[in-house]
């Protein structure tokens, strides 16, 4: 079942199975005889992670479609127009006047981000068939409402700050396209590396068969153990810290009890298929599936040097600090004025 699943979605990749069929391709080795994934990769989709409601029932663009879009992203987003990041590229070409997801400090010209490419799939969820995440557990949907009736944190240390304003760790998976979405693999017999150029993060997996950490140890980017299932690489991943961004951040909700399962498959010399599944039972009222086509980067990995950040929590805090004392002696003031 798996295996035609996964046929029928290169055909979509690769333009039909009949493309395929014409365009014979061996998976590389190693010398031990494990598929080669070596390399860097990087995630430059601009497909949106569920399926846009104006998309609702069409998993899949027609050709024409998807030229059109083409030809839409390049008018609107040349290289001058300010830069749009995550799934906010593709949402505006469907209705320009939707918001658009950019820094709090601003933005940039889109000459600076990498360029995004299209496909025919309309999201990277795939299972549901409907491309849209399950819906929450009733305590989840309580949390996430009572989270966001919460006045906003107070702010009295570096601690309190987000682990990405303190240039610790974007999570995984991640997410974000075309921001230093880059990975290099290294594999060894024993072993896979996954180095992510965001916070130069570094995950070190072992390939022989040990048993995961006891629950109680946690650690931001969890627990991973990696196996063989034929020419795929299957990464399975649990003991998440959840305040350690587990989902990359992208909604936060993600906690303790994520099981996290990963799929490598080199699909062809340039692009590697990035699936994972996503199964918390005390967030998503059931498991789900998206997937990513990473492609063989031109360059290599950069130093993610986060001194602007290490830099800016003193600005930060400094700011916090002048704010509390404003108020302070304005409150000051106020009880002088208002006498015994």
């Amino acid at each position: 079942m798996r295996g035609s699943l996964l046929a029928a979605a290169l055909a979509t990749w690769f333009g039909g199975a009949q493309a395929i069929a014409e365009t014979p391709w061996t998976v590389p080795r190693l010398p031990n005889g494990q598929p080669d994934l070596q390399g860097t990769w990087e995630n430059n989709s601009a497909t949106p992670l569920e399926r846009p409601p104006e998309l609702a029932g069409k998993p899949l663009l027609s050709e024409d479609e998807l030229s059109a879009l083409k030809a839409r992203a390049a008018q609107i987003f040349g290289a001058n127009a300010d830069a749009v990041f995550g799934d906010s590229l593709y949402l505006a070409l469907l209705d320009e006047n939707r918001p658009r997801q950019t820094f709090a400090t601003g933005t940039y010209s889109q000459n600076w981000v990498p360029n995004r490419y299209f496909e025919r799939r309309t999201s990277l969820i795939e299972d549901p068939a409907d491309g849209r995440l399950p819906p929450l557990t009733p305590q989840a949907a309580q949390r996430r409402a009572a989270r966001a009736a919460a006045p906003p944190p107070v702010t009295r240390s570096a601690s309190d700050l987000a682990l990405t304003d303190r240039c610790i760790t974007f999570g995984i998976p991640d997410l974000f396209a075309a921001y230093m979405s880059v990975y290099r693999i290294i594999q060894t017999p024993d072993d896979v590396v996954i180095q992510m150029e965001k916070i130069h993060d570094v995950r070190i997996i072992p390939l022989d068969g040990r048993a995961h950490l006891a629950p109680k140890i946690r650690q931001y980017l969890g627990d991973a153990r990696g196996h063989w299932d034929g020419d795929t690489l299957v990464v399975e991943t649990t003991n998440f810290d959840p305040s350690g961004n587990p989902m990359g951040g992208y909604f936060r909700y993600a906690d303790e009890h994520l099981r996290l399962t990963e799929r490598f498959t080199r699909v062809s010399d340039d692009t590697l298929r990035y699936e994972f599944t996503v199964d918390d039972p005390t967030v998503w009222s059931r498991p789900w599936t998206a997937a990513i086509y990473w492609q063989k980067s031109g360059g290599e990995i950069y130093e993610y040097a986060c001194h602007e950040g290490n830099y800016s929590l003193r600005g930060m805090l400094s700011a916090l600090r002048a704010e509390e004392a404003a108020r302070d002696e304005a409150k000051s003031h106020q009880a002088g004025r208002a006498g015994p």
